[in-house]
């Protein structure tokens, strides 16, 4: 069976959503985090200190910011849900 250069190229350029919770994680600390998605589109739901008195778009800037380039080139798309910790407690009771 041969696989084409271009089918190669993307199995490789495939981005797990393990791939993507740990690129968060090194951009910005997490108290928690989760990341499902297909290799393109992602969701995420992150409890971070650094929300704390940061409005929605505000937090998604800080994980864009960690994210950094890749979500040019890598991530297709991520959607997230973003807590912080006092937050994240309350929804869980």
């Amino acid at each position: 069976m041969v696989i084409s250069s271009e089918v190669n190229q993307d199995i490789k350029a495939m981005v797990s959503p393990d791939d993507v919770k740990g690129y968060i994680q090194v951009g910005m600390d997490c108290n928690h985090i989760t990341v499902i998605g297909d290799g393109q589109h992602f969701e995420a739901v992150i409890v971070s200190a650094a929300f704390e008195d940061k409005s929605r778009l505000q937090r998604h800037q800080i994980v864009y910011g960690a994210l950094g380039d890749r979500m040019k080139s890598e991530i297709h798309a991520l959607s997230m849900k973003t807590f912080t910790p006092m937050e994240w407690e309350e929804q869980a009771s």
